[in-house]
C-alpha cells in the first residue's frame, strides 16, 4: 500500500471510509447513502454538491469491491503516467461527466411521461405529496431516481489506460488468448452501449459511458498541450500510443 501513488491509495481509503460509515450511520437511523446519491436534479432531494458525493457511495460490497479492485488495478498505472494533479483532475472530470449524462438521458427519457404533484395509491388509497411521473398507470417518485458509485470515473479511468497503453495485452477470464488493451477497452465500451439500449438491469449504463466520453476529450486535450510543449500537472505519457 506505501508503494501505490498517492491519489489512488487515498481514493480507495476514502471510498472504503464512506462505504463502512453508510453503515454506521444507518444503525443510528440516518440514511447516508440517500443523502449523498446523485438524485435526478428535477426531485425535492437533489443537490449540486451530490455531484461529488455519489462518486463515493457504492449499492453493495460487491459494487465497492469491483470498482475498488479496476481503480487499484489501472489506477495506480495511469496516476504513475500522467502523475498526481492530471490523474486527480481525471478521476473528478470522468465522475462529474457520467452524472451529467445520466441526469440528461433520464430527462430525455422520462420527459415523455405526464407528471403530477401528488399521487393516491388504487390498493391502499393512501395519498402521496410529491412529483411524480404516471407511466404506465403507476408512478414513479423523482426521489427514487438517483445514482451510487465510482464506476463512471473508474470507467474513464480504463478508457485512459487503452489511450496510453494501447498495445499491452491482458488476460480477461475466461478468454484463453490475451487481448490488446485498445481492444479490451473498445469492447467494454461496445458492451455499455448495447446494454443502454436494452437496459433493464437498474446499472447505469449511460454513466459509464460518459466516464468514458470525458476521458477520450481530456486525455486528447492533454496530448494537444504537450504536443504544444506544455506539460501542466507533470504528465508524460507513454510512446507506444
Amino acid at each position: 500500500m506505501n508503494q501505490m501513488p498517492p491519489i489512488t491509495k487515498n481514493l480507495l481509503i476514502i471510498n472504503i471510509l464512506f462505504f463502512l460509515a453508510s453503515f454506521a450511520f444507518a444503525r443510528n437511523g440516518v440514511d447516508l447513502q440517500d443523502i449523498l446519491s446523485l438524485h435526478y436534479f428535477l426531485a425535492d432531494d437533489f443537490r449540486p454538491w451530490q455531484f461529488v458525493s455519489y462518486l463515493f457511495m457504492h449499492a453493495s460490497i460487491e459494487h465497492i469491491f469491483f470498482n475498488m479492485f479496476a481503480l487499484w488495478m489501472f489506477g495506480r498505472i495511469v496516476e504513475q503516467t500522467l502523475g498526481p494533479k492530471r490523474f486527480l483532475t481525471l478521476y473528478f472530470v470522468c465522475g462529474l461527466g457520467a452524472g451529467l449524462l445520466q441526469e440528461l438521458v433520464q430527462y430525455l427519457y422520462y420527459s415523455q411521461y405526464e407528471v403530477v404533484d401528488h399521487f393516491r395509491d388504487r390498493l391502499t388509497g393512501m395519498l402521496y405529496v410529491g412529483k411524480y411521473y404516471i407511466i404506465d398507470g403507476h408512478a414513479l417518485d423523482f426521489n427514487s431516481l438517483s445514482t451510487v458509485g465510482a464506476s463512471g470515473a473508474v470507467y474513464g479511468i480504463l478508457l485512459a489506460f487503452g489511450m496510453l497503453y494501447p498495445n499491452d495485452k491482458m488476460f480477461i477470464i475466461p478468454i484463453p488468448v490475451p487481448i490488446k488493451a485498445k481492444y479490451l477497452i473498445a469492447g467494454y465500451a461496445i458492451i455499455e452501449v448495447l446494454s443502454a439500449m436494452n437496459a433493464g438491469d437498474n446499472v447505469a449504463h449511460m454513466a459509464h459511458l460518459g466516464g468514458m466520453l470525458f476521458a477520450l476529450d481530456l486525455i486528447l486535450y492533454w496530448r494537444y498541450l504537450d504536443r504544444r510543449g506544455n506539460r501542466w500537472g507533470g504528465g508524460y505519457y507513454n510512446s507506444s500510443y
